[in-house]
This record gives C-alpha cells, structure tokens and sequence, in this order.
C-alpha cells in the first residue's frame, strides 16, 4: 500500500487568488514604514535614492526601520507573485472541470472576481518593488504613468465583464440567484476588485504633474469609484436581510470584514483624487478636514472589524480553521481586514493626527497609535503564514493501492 500525499489547495476554488491578495497587501504594509518615516521632499512617495539618503543620514533605529521595510517588501511582493502564478496555473485547469461549471451556475460565481482583484493588486506592489529598488525610475515615472493606466483598463474590463456575466445571468430572470445562500457579504468581492482598480487608477492624479494624465486618472478613478460603491449599498443590503433570516453562512464568515479593505481603498483613493486636485487644479483641502474625513473612515473599520470577531468568535470559527484541522480557502479573506486597517492607522496617524498637529511626530502617543498599527500588521502575518502552512502543505491521507 502506498500513502497518498494531499493538501487543501489541491481542491481549487477560485478565491484561493486572496492569498495573493493578502501577501500584495503585507507589501504596502512595510512601505509605509517608508512612507512616513523616510523623507522624500521631491517626490509625494519615496523612491530609491530617498532611501538611500536616509540610510546613509540616519541613525542606527532608523535603518532598522528601513532594513526591515525592504526585507519585508521582497519578501511579500515574492509571495504575492509566487502566489498569483500558482492561482492562474491551477485556475486555467479548473475551467475544464465540473466544478466550475457548478460555481458558473451558482451565487459563488462572483468569487471569481478575486482574479482581477488580486491582479489589480499585484500591480500595485510591482509599483512599489520599483520606487524601493530600481534607481532612477522616478525620472522615468510619467512615461509609467500611462502603461500603469492600460494594465489597470484591461483588468478593469475583465472585472466587469465577470460582473456583466454574473448580473445578466442572476437578473434576466427569477429564480437563479439563491437567496439562502446570500447570508455573507461574499458578493462584495466584485465591488471590491472594482475599487482596487480605481484606487491604482487614482495613483497617476497624486503623483504625475502632466494635466492630461492627472484628469485622466481623476476621471477613471471616479468611474470605478462610484460603481463600486452603487455595488456594495445594492449587494450588502440584501445581504443583511438574508443574514437576519438564515444567520451568516460559517465558512464565509469572513466576508463580514470585507468593509475594511473596501474602506482603506476607498480612503486612498480619495486622498489620491485630493492630491491631485491640489497640486495640479489649485484645490485645497485643510489638514482639520482631513483628520475628520480619516476619523469617519476608521470609525467604519473599527465597527466592521468589531461586527466580523463578534461573529466569527460565537461560530468558533478560528478554533476550527485557523487553529484547528478544518480548512477554508475563504480563510484568506481574513487577512485583508487586518492589512487594511494597518495601512488605513498610518494615513489616520501621519496625515490626519500628526497634521493637524494633535499630536508630536515620534512622540509618546505617536507610538502608541503606530503600535496598534503594527499590532495589526502582526495578525496578518501570522494569518498569511498560519494559512500557507494549512492549505499548502502536504499531509498523509488515506491509503492507496500501490501500482
């Protein structure tokens, strides 16, 4: 008798593309170590010789900081790409298998839209493997500008062709989308693959000082912007309602925290847009404003993020999948939330408490906030390892017959 050797991931399912996801999003976790702690007075993100000006002016805490940043950059951007490879490989034979037949004919034929979401994403950390480690790109930066925006168009039209197949599908006629099984907010995924494509294509309108490219990149941002969110009022609505009636459905428990990375996306993206309106069309926005603004944002998170731990907790839900022997590939969408209030804590800290001059810059309470921050970089690391090692690792199953 021969043993046979398996592992969760051999039982694809499209939303195995959030591990992707998760680790592109661990990328931009540490570049915000850069971010707000490397100064860059020529450009509005640091780039390499920022850094290496840093390297060679700072002291000893500081290049910790910077080693740790790039280290977990690579390390990250590497998962994420590994990952994405992985996910189209085993996806492309997924097609010619019953399975997906069954998911195109069924609610969970939204899942599909991790794809585009984790492309979008891996663009956007391929981005920032470029400013940390390729010297003089920024000289260079306007003619990227425009080759970012026709990556994120043709992942913007397979997104929404997914969408236009998926609604024309459930909404040319009745009976066909099973409310039942609508208890999760799993079918905000396409919402949310529609805003991190408008949130890479806000990136041109914060950061080019060609007018054409900044218009051009407010105009398309707010396209996707507002169909997102049309999307998610219309899918979590009638999510609630079914939630009330039949509970959340456990293994996508999850979703119940997909509002937090929808937010910091979505918060991002505004931040962007008001960038650009300032530097490039002589609008203004005070630093009161937008303390206030990242305070509404945050707030959301903090309630989202409060709702999905109350419930996942009373399902015991990671004594079962995170801890136990059970596995979900919906697991991952339980890094994103942590990522994103990471990512969202910095923006509040720096741009909103530190702006407005609440607070001192590397003070006392400065550290206190930043270490909630990177309290919650910490589970999303702990998650992404935690999930590879489950669903990656192979494990004895049952006996087979030896040839």
């Amino acid at each position: 008798m021969a043993t046979a050797q398996t592992r969760p991931a051999d039982a694809y399912a499209p939303i195995y593309f959030l591990a992707s996801l998760g680790a592109g999003g661990l990328a931009v976790t540490f570049f915000m170590f850069l971010m707000f702690w490397v100064p860059h007075p020529n450009a509005p993100v640091p780039v390499f010789e920022d850094i290496l000006a840093a390297w060679a002016k700072g002291h000893v805490p500081q290049q910790i900081a910077i080693a740790i940043a790039m280290i977990g950059i690579a390390v990250f951007a590497f998962l994420n790409i590994k990952a994405l490879v992985w996910n189209l490989t085993a996806f492309n034979a997924y097609k010619s298998t019953p399975a997906y037949t069954a998911l195109k004919s069924s609610n969970a034929e939204s899942t599909l839209l991790a794809m585009p979401l984790a492309l979008a994403m891996t663009v956007n950390a391929l981005f920032i493997v470029g400013l940390v480690f390729v010297p003089q790109l920024w000289s260079i930066v306007e003619y990227l500008f425009p080759m970012a925006m026709v990556a994120f168009g043709l992942i913007a039209v397979l997104a929404l062709r997914m969408i236009g197949a998926f609604l024309g599908r459930v909404l040319s006629k009745g009976g066909i989308f099973d409310v039942t099984a609508h208890n999760s907010f799993a079918q905000l995924t396409p919402a949310f693959a529609v805003a991190m494509i408008a949130v890479g294509f806000a990136a041109p309108a914060a950061m080019s000082t060609n007018p054409t490219t900044v218009a051009a990149s407010l105009v398309l941002s707010t396209v996707l912007a507002v169909i997102s969110v049309l999307y998610t009022i219309f899918a979590a609505t009638t999510a609630v309602s079914s939630m009330l009636h039949y509970g959340t459905a456990r293994e996508a428990g999850p979703t119940l925290m997909i509002i937090v990375p929808f937010v910091t996306v979505l918060s991002i993206l505004l931040m962007r847009q008001d960038h650009g309106l300032h530097t490039t069309f002589d609008a203004h926005a005070n630093a009161g404003e937008t303390l206030v603004f990242l305070t509404r944002m945050i707030s959301i998170q903090i309630t989202f993020l409060g709702l999905g731990l109350v419930v996942l907790r009373a399902q015991g839900y990671f004594k079962d999948f995170v801890f136990g022997t059970k596995t979900s590939a919906g697991s991952y969408a339980l890094v994103c939330p942590f990522v994103a209030f990471n990512v969202l804590g910095f923006f509040f800290i720096n741009k909103g408490l530190v702006a407005a001059q609440v607070i001192e810059k590397f003070g006392t309470a400065y550290w206190a906030f930043t270490a909630v921050a990177l309290a919650s970089q910490a589970v999303a690391i702990f998650l992404v390892f935690r999930l590879n090692k489950q669903h990656f690792s192979r494990s004895e199953a049952v006996a087979v017959p030896a040839e």
